[in-house]
């Protein structure tokens, strides 16, 4: 295998010369570099990534720790993630953390002992975690994706959870809807909490009246939607639409709906949250608040890289707007 002596000899130039040239630390006269670079051709010189990062003191290596989900709002992120890293030329290891603390430290602590470069963290059902590990390696930059309170210094990516859950609700109220529930995700966590409060102010804005018979805690997934819509039935009589807190329990509650009769959106309108790929498929297509998936998963490498070039910075929080998009799971009403 060639080294860095045999395309300096090749090339005729100071074996410092051939370093700056392939790490491009110092700059080199087009003339000599230009030989250099022929020279490592010809000669097949691959250089070794291991002793780069060494040198370097950077293994171009990012890690993220996801908690497992059925919701396809994840993996959809962690593809924006994985795209932006591949073009800022990073590898990206990626540890599933199934909702579990020791779990979570162990690959926290696997992640470290490889040298990544920076952290991400996508882990909401971890919320109020202390992690001394971040502690003792402050040098590691570490950002958080939607994530509540935290027990460490690090910069937060976030969607405007606040504005979408007011902005899903005022849709709903300038259909003509004025019984309007809502099926919150877990109310421990903040964007569950924001989208709710959103959803109170505009409510509230309106003069309308919030019926606690029609406000369900529920567990952002499948399950808990189709859960919280047969819960608010057997309470009594149904609103003329609800906002549920995301994509994945609207198609549950879907589900449960069409159980049980009710006719979507005839009956009852539903907007969900988050705009998952599958939300135009579902049956009604699903009017619901985009959430910039693929720009927050790039938003977080950018932050991190920025991160690595700027130390000494104070902790960001980048919030990224959502949108409404509508589709036909809404319908307008009509008042005498």
């Amino acid at each position: 295998m060639a080294t860095m002596k045999d395309i300096a000899r090749l090339a005729g130039v100071s074996t410092s010369t051939v370093s700056h040239v392939i790490n491009k630390t110092r700059f080199v006269s087009d003339e000599i570099a230009e030989r250099v670079n022929r020279a490592a051709q010809e000669l097949n010189y691959a250089p070794s990534a291991l002793a780069r990062s060494l040198k370097m003191n950077r293994t171009k290596t990012i890690g993220m720790l996801v908690t497992t989900s059925t919701n396809p709002f994840f993996g959809e992120v962690v593809k924006g993630v994985e795209r932006s890293c591949y073009h800022q030329g990073y590898n990206l290891i990626l540890c599933n953390t199934e909702g579990d603390p020791e779990r979570m430290h162990a690959s926290i602590n696997t992640l470290l002992q490889k040298r990544v470069d920076g952290i991400i963290l996508m882990c909401p059902t971890l919320i109020g975690q202390r992690i001394d590990m971040f502690e003792r390696y402050p040098d590691i930059p570490v950002v958080v994706m939607d994530w509540g309170p935290m027990l460490f210094a690090a910069d937060k990516i976030q969607d405007n959870s606040f504005q979408g859950g007011y902005m899903a609700t005022r849709h709903l109220i300038e259909c003509g809807h004025k019984e309007i529930g809502c099926i919150t995700g877990p109310l421990i966590g903040q964007q569950a909490q924001q989208r709710y409060e959103g959803y109170k102010r505009a409510v509230l804005e309106a003069g309308l009246t919030i019926n606690p018979d029609w406000i369900v805690e529920s567990d952002f997934e499948c399950e808990g939607g189709y859960a919280a819509f047969n819960t608010m039935q057997q309470r009594g009589a149904l609103p003329t639409a609800i906002f549920v807190s995301n994509d994945m329990m609207a198609m549950g509650a879907i589900n449960a709906a069409s159980e049980l009769g009710v006719r979507i959106p005839q009956d009852v309108s539903l907007i969900g949250y988050d705009d998952i790929h599958i939300a135009k498929f579902m049956t009604p297509p699903l009017t619901t608040i985009h959430q910039p998936k693929y720009r927050l998963g790039k938003a977080a490498v950018e932050t991190l890289l920025h991160k690595l070039a700027h130390q000494e910075r104070d902790p960001q929080v980048v919030q990224l707007e959502p949108e409404l998009v509508v589709r036909t799971s809404v319908e307008k009403v009509q008042h005498s």
